[in-house]
């Protein structure tokens, strides 16, 4: 049995000038619900409301002009010609690389800021960002947009013809891309939360900054192979659909954040183990 993805379209509804965008308000559902569960997990580690709140609006903006510049500075040749269109955001371009670094290079100044320490707070946050990531898939749902290679599955996508590339134009259905990663940061969240209501019950030790050790490999770890399939790559010494005899950046970042979470697992589970009690060793 077949099921057919089908986007009713972009717009919510328009009266006049004034319109409301599926985009925007999944963004906005995505802010308000990744606050919720990170004031409640703030709570559980004597975090206080207002800190988390306080940071939210400053996240949100690192977390955006992170995202742009990221995404101008690969696709550059799209604006060398006409530079004030990389200020036009709203037109799309955004990548969620970039908003991570953007977020977490806020989060420290923040932190710094407000003389708190960054670790635990990231920890809070990172099951909101896959809550929040998880909710934002789908406004490329209602864009027709970040799809997949054409498929006959039975969870295959339809993409309008205005929305599709050249070299597809003969094809109708695509692998939803966005579902795939929605699902899986569902599956990202799940796993956070699990070891985050374990250490809080000391069924296991798990030092502050370990949990976002957890969410880079996790998340990075579905980002590599969904990514494979998108036609829309940001690409580095070539050009999409296929990135031949080039490299997919999402894939390549992917890769070096899971190396970069391993790494800062192992570092922070060391630093725990107990050094060998001397009395004990054998002459």
């Amino acid at each position: 049995m077949l099921a057919t993805f089908t986007s009713p379209g972009p717009l919510v509804f328009q009266l006049g000038p004034f319109s409301l965008r599926w985009y925007g308000l999944l963004i906005a559902a995505a802010v308000l619900a990744g606050l919720a569960l990170a004031t409640r997990l703030g709570r559980a580690r004597g975090i206080e409301p207002a800190l988390i709140a306080d940071l939210l609006p400053l996240l949100v903006l690192g977390a955006v002009i992170g995202a742009r510049l990221y995404y101008v500075a690969l696709e550059w040749r799209q604006y060398a010609a006409n530079p004030v269109e990389a200020l036009a955001i709203w037109r799309g371009g955004i990548a969620i690389h970039g908003a991570l670094i953007g977020g977490a290079l806020t989060t420290i100044l923040y932190c710094r800021w407000r003389r708190q320490p960054f670790w635990p707070l990231l920890d809070v946050l990172m099951p909101a960002v896959a809550l929040g990531q998880a909710i934002g898939r789908w406004g490329n749902f209602f864009n027709s947009e970040a799809f997949g290679l054409p498929t006959d599955l039975p969870w295959r996508l339809q993409i309008p013809a205005a929305n599709r590339p050249p070299e597809f134009l003969d094809q109708l259905y695509f692998h939803p891309t966005f579902l795939y990663e929605s699902l899986w940061n569902v599956g990202v969240l799940v796993l956070l939360l699990m070891l985050f209501r374990l250490a809080s019950r000391g069924r296991i030790n798990l030092p502050a900054g370990a949990l976002s050790c957890v969410y880079l490999m996790a998340y990075s770890a579905g980002r590599v192979w969904i990514e494979g399939l998108r036609i829309d790559p940001l690409c580095l010494f070539a050009q999409p659909p296929f990135c031949e005899g080039g490299i997919r950046m999402a894939q390549l970042v992917s890769l070096l954040l899971i190396a970069l979470g391993a790494a800062g697992l192992w570092w922070l589970l060391a630093r725990r183990r107990p050094l060998p009690d001397p009395a004990g060793v054998a002459h």
